[in-house]
């Protein structure tokens, strides 16, 4: 194909595009109209329907706030429904159904909480108002049921229950209140004491006690905290004083103590020991436990209500306690305070825990200050006893030489010191930090050498220095046995022992030669060599002694022997290894001397006139008499 045809077939292409073109352009036009015209005519019927969608959103608003209305309604009047439910069980009161009572006030306080924050009527107001009336009555009504509750179900525990509340060992039937045992208690006595199980009794039924404790909640949330607490505190706290009344508990002044005689008021002491033991282990304990259970939640009042419910009876407790620690001293007093500081000492970690709140201080400090006062009073007991001791003046007379009641008296003061080791150790603590071994031996030492040199002085009483001798050989035995025999030994020591017997020994030796030297200058010439052991005058008749002076030793002999049997007869020995030893003392030095002498020389008192009337007895007869001695025989009972 040529060039002009392609030229020719190019042009005709190109009319084509351009008549496309054209046609395009124009369609393109047309539809540009044709829309323009749609826009107009929607944006005319947008205004058009403009007042219809309007109406349709006002219409849509209006049941959305109908329903509203309608559920508000609903809740009003549900509410309403409520509140005349709870109304109707409040009238009847909490006799029937306490439980359901308690859900009625519950409800009928949401209901006036929600009229409080909805108050968009008219009635709001008045309802309100009702409402707080209601829950007036409801209240006070629960006050009445809380009172009749509390007091209809605490009873006054009688003694029996808390004496069952109590070991085995510490019961009536094992060892009698008001009487101490003069045997006191060893450390394992002690011991099972302090590890004893005690059961506090049931002061109120537990099924009553959750109830009491609904009943508390709700006067707390209405407000009448006061209301409760006075209730609770006037009704508990008479009920417990009841019971210690009723086991024996009584207020007693220092007066009252000053005017008694000693054995009841020792008495008194030991109930006083046994109802602090039952008053904090069983009473106390068991009226915290109830305070706990029905006071749950509310810790403040709680923890005054049970200071002022115990209040006056811990008072009553202390005061006696208090009587005694400032009453007069005396040694028969110590050992009481002894047992009264024990107890304290015992019942102090149970204290500090039942009266260990803020509430309770001074109770709890009351008590720390008996236990200081009955350690401070017994000290000074301790010091009164030893001056006692050291200046006694009885006159009582010990006229055959025995023991002194002085002596029996202060051994075994010091043996019921030696049963109170622990208790003494603790109350040295309580003033200094020391050896409180090395304490009390010093206590006992100064005790023993305050008896000592008491009884020197009583000693010098006797006009026969012989009766003296024999008098401070008793005492001083008596002592040294009885410290051989208790815990005193192992705290004064062998020395201590050893160095006494010998003082004993001493005695016996200055009794011997006192009583005997005469006696046996009868049957000893001087210049003459000694024979048996009795210093008797050896060679036979012819060494120049007259018969004349043979007679009148027999006769010296025989006055002062009897004089001798007559009144040392009437002296006493009391024990009977001591009474032996001494009268084959005795005889080891006067019957050898009497035999060698009646041997030797009675032949020259024989030949003469009445010999019986000089030689009045034989040996055997002397032997016989000396096992008369120290029996402390009347005169009466010697003719016999």
């Amino acid at each position: 194909m040529g060039v002009p045809q392609a030229m020719a077939a190019l042009r005709d292409k190109a009319s084509l595009v351009r008549e496309s073109l054209q046609k395009s352009q124009t369609i393109t036009e047309s539809m540009v109209s044709i829309l323009g015209s749609f826009d107009h005519r929607l944006s005319s019927l947008e205004t058009a329907m403009r007042p219809t969608q309007i109406r349709t959103h006002s219409i849509r608003r209006a049941h959305e706030n109908i329903d509203k209305t309608l559920k508000a309604a609903e809740a009003i009047l549900g509410r309403f429904d409520l509140t005349r439910k709870a109304e109707a069980k409040i009238l009847r009161g909490p006799h029937e159904d306490l439980e359901s009572y308690l859900e009625a006030i519950d409800q009928l306080r949401s209901n006036l909480q929600y009229f409080t924050t909805h108050k968009c009527f008219k009635s709001t107001s008045g309802i309100i108002t009702h409402a707080n009336n209601l829950l007036t009555k409801a209240i006070s009504k629960l006050e009445d049921e809380f009172r009749n509750l509390l007091t209809n179900y605490s009873k006054v525990v009688e003694p029996d229950r808390l004496f069952d509340g109590l070991p085995d060992s510490l019961r009536p039937s094992a060892t009698s209140p008001g009487k101490r045992n003069d045997s006191k208690k060893d450390s394992d006595n002690q011991k099972n004491s302090e590890n004893a199980v005690y059961t506090p009794p049931t002061l109120i039924p537990p099924r009553v006690l959750p109830l009491l404790h609904n009943l508390a909640q709700q006067m707390v949330q209405a407000g009448h905290q006061q209301q409760l607490f006075r209730i609770y505190r006037d009704t508990r706290a008479s009920v417990l004083e009841q019971s210690l009344r009723k086991l024996g508990v009584e207020r007693l002044s220092k007066d009252d103590v000053q005017k008694m005689q000693w054995e009841v008021l020792e008495a008194k002491i030991g109930n006083w020991i046994h109802y602090m033991r039952i008053a904090v282990k069983l009473l106390f304990a068991g009226e915290k436990k109830v305070c706990d259970q029905i006071l749950a939640g509310i810790d403040s009042l709680r923890d005054q209500c049970y200071a002022e419910i115990t209040a006056n009876s811990v008072s009553v407790l202390l005061s006696f306690g208090e009587a005694i620690a400032k009453s007069k001293r005396s040694p028969e007093k110590l050992f009481v305070l002894l047992d009264m500081y024990e107890i304290m000492r015992e019942l102090q970690s149970e204290i500090d825990y039942l009266f260990g709140t803020k509430s309770c201080t001074e109770m709890r400090e009351s008590a720390q200050s008996l236990t200081k006062r009955l350690a401070q009073t017994a000290q000074e007991t301790f010091g009164d006893f030893e001056e006692a001791v050291a200046k006694d003046a009885t006159k009582t007379a010990v006229l055959d030489g025995t023991v002194h009641p002085l002596t029996s008296y202060v051994i075994n003061y010091v043996k019921f010191l030696f049963d109170y080791k622990t208790t003494l150790e603790q109350l040295f603590q309580e003033f200094e930090e020391s050896d409180t071994e090395a304490q009390l031996k010093t206590l006992t030492t100064r005790i023993m050498e305050a008896l000592q040199t008491n009884l020197d002085g009583k000693s010098k009483q006797y006009k026969d220095p012989a009766l003296t001798q024999l008098f401070l050989m008793n005492n001083m035995h008596y002592i040294v046995r009885s410290v051989r025999r208790s815990e005193a030994k192992d705290l004064l020591g062998d020395d201590w022992v050893q160095i006494h017997r010998r003082i004993v020994q001493q005695h016996a030796n200055q009794y011997k030669r006192i009583s005997w030297a005469k006696v046996l200058q009868c049957v000893t010439i001087q210049g003459a060599a000694p024979a048996g052991g009795g210093g008797i005058l050896g060679g036979d008749s012819g060494s120049g002694i007259s018969r004349a002076m043979v007679k009148d030793r027999f006769k010296n002999f025989n006055a002062q022997f009897e004089d001798l049997h007559m009144r040392q007869c009437q002296w006493n020995v009391p024990d009977s290894e001591l009474r032996e030893s001494l009268r084959l003392a005795v005889a080891e030095v006067l019957l050898p001397a009497y035999r060698s002498f009646h041997k030797r020389f009675g032949p020259m008192a024989e030949s003469g006139k009445n010999p019986c009337k000089y030689i009045k007895y034989k040996p055997e007869d002397l032997e016989r008499m000396l096992s008369e001695f120290f029996e402390g025989k009347t005169c009466v009972e010697q003719k016999r």
